[in-house]
């Protein structure tokens, strides 16, 4: 550490809160939205510029620059290329269906679509601990390691990762979804810029070849089966799991619910997903491929030490700040989602109707972040932070993805056949994943390997999860509460009163 690299980044982390608290501020007083809407859409009053720079900068934060770069292989790009699908979907599908329907959660939609509120229920109380155990204390870990890494600073990566949730809380609470969007906005330029940049001198510090010194299968895009995406998941479950994140996944679509009008919402949506299918792909492999051949197999440490190497002392402190706003505003984001869905699907709803919001949203806030802070040592011993991920949202993305299938393609369906499906979904990928998929249960061969089907995947398994839920859903339904499902013609419609 020198302390160039430290002035130019405590400057520069300063420059983006003034900025930002003063943008807040003046919109804040032109509004005339209430508290709730304030707090959780940001008044309904984001243009398209700061949609594209909340959704992007959500996603893009140092679990993907740091866990992608550390498999150090081209083959992780398929999932931003992939993204794109999923973007154009919750443009042109999802918005259009969650303006009618005046959502403020995506999980008031299907209590419209069903009979019963208890599917709502379970799937904000799965939202809720996907948020809490997973994505955000996996987003202040990767931050604070790649900090440690790049500063070589001597303190524990949890004591710089509590420093992350303190501050990104803070945003989060203080500020509300505005601030989120607009520091994303501000540090996504940034980060955006210099992360190309990184891309551009990595490539030069090894004369524009990657292709000596490194093996074959880091640098191709067909993955082989034992790969972390075999070829063939591309068209099994990869496109089901980009509908899940960007379409029905609260922390992405609270963005998109904050513009004015649908055609607002569209034109950011669809600038993000240019942003992710034009400039993401390269910053979040190519310098983990030049890690591994300036360094060698160093994992989540490639991205951090690349940065090191390529920038001069100040232009590292300048990176560094902007990786520590996209940590700040990751992790903000997924805290006012966190504080939207208990505040609008619990609180409210079974306890006290008429809360203030303001103090309950510092309550909740305050909360989440010292559990996510006691969380960080268990991401500590992973491998690969990325895949760790993709593997434990598994858990809930096909489960409540299946929830929302049924809820757009069929009527007459009650709430507690969902959740049957539901359940039955998350237990069928826990039994894969923390049994069958574990290959030191036999040997170092997994059960797939021991029954002739080697090529299983937990991807693959992802469809099969999606489809025997709708399934056993459709099943329940017509079965226990005696019910025949009618195919809905035109999911986007609004539902029929009768049925509610």
């Amino acid at each position: 550490m020198n302390i160039v690299q430290v002035a130019v980044f405590l400057g520069l982390m300063l420059v983006l809160a003034v900025l930002t608290w003063r943008k807040v501020a003046a919109a804040r007083a032109a509004s005339h939205a209430s508290a709730d809407r304030e707090i959780f859409l940001a008044g309904g009053g984001l243009s398209w510029f700061f949609v594209a720079g909340a959704i992007t900068l959500t996603n893009l934060s140092t679990d993907q620059l740091v866990g992608m770069n550390g498999n150090q292989m081209l083959l992780l790009a398929w999932w931003e290329l992939a993204g794109f699908v999923g973007l154009l979907l919750l443009a042109f599908v999802f918005v259009p269906i969650y303006y009618r329907n005046n959502c403020t959660t995506i999980t008031q939609l299907l209590e419209q679509r069903y009979d019963g509120a208890s599917i709502r229920t379970v799937i904000s109380a799965l939202f809720l601990l996907g948020n809490l155990l997973i994505y955000l204390p996996a987003v202040i870990y990767s931050g604070a390691l790649f900090m440690q890494t790049l500063f070589g600073v001597d303190a524990s990566v949890t004591a710089i990762a509590a420093l992350f949730a303190i501050v990104g809380a803070a945003y989060a609470i203080l500020g509300g979804l505005r601030a989120v969007a607009v520091l994303d906005t501000y540090a996504g330029v940034g980060i955006l810029a210099l992360a190309l940049v990184v891309v551009f001198l990595a490539m030069q510090a090894v004369g524009w070849d990657i292709s000596t010194d490194v093996p074959r299968e880091r640098l191709t895009m067909i993955g082989s089966l034992d790969s972390p995406i075999p070829f063939h998941t591309l068209f099994t479950g990869m496109l089901f799991i980009q509908i899940f994140y960007w379409s029905t996944n609260q922390n992405i679509t609270q963005k998109a619910l904050a513009a004015p009008s649908v055609k607002e919402a569209q034109k950011g949506v669809i600038a993000a997903a240019i942003i992710r299918v034009l400039i993401v792909p390269p910053i979040v492999v190519v310098p983990g491929i030049v890690a591994f051949k300036l360094f060698g197999d160093v994992d989540d440490r490639a991205y951090a030490m690349v940065v090191g190497e390529v920038l001069p002392g100040w232009t590292s402190g300048m990176f560094a700040a902007m990786i520590a706003a996209a940590v700040l505003t990751t992790y903000a984001a997924v805290m006012n989602a966190t504080i939207t869905l208990w505040s609008v699907d619990f609180h409210r709803r079974f306890i006290n109707p008429d809360v203030d919001v303001r103090r309950l949203n510092r309550v909740v806030g305050i909360v989440a972040m010292i559990g996510s802070i006691a969380l960080v040592p268990l991401y500590a011993g992973a491998e690969s932070i990325i895949n760790l991920l993709q593997e434990l949202n598994g858990l809930l993305s096909m489960p409540i993805l299946s929830a929302f299938i049924a809820a757009l393609l069929f009527r007459n369906m009650d709430a507690r056949a969902a959740v049957a499906g539901l359940l039955w979904g998350f237990s069928v990928y826990a039994l894969h994943t923390f049994y069958l998929y574990v290959p030191a249960n036999f040997g170092g061969v997994s059960w797939y390997a021991t029954i002739g089907l080697p090529w299983v995947h937990y991807i693959d398994v992802m469809v099969f999860v999606l489809f025997s839920s709708v399934l056993v859903a459709l099943l329940t339904n017509l079965v226990v509460f005696g019910n025949r499902a009618r195919l809905a013609i035109g999911g986007a419609s609004p539902p029929d009163p009768a049925s509610i």
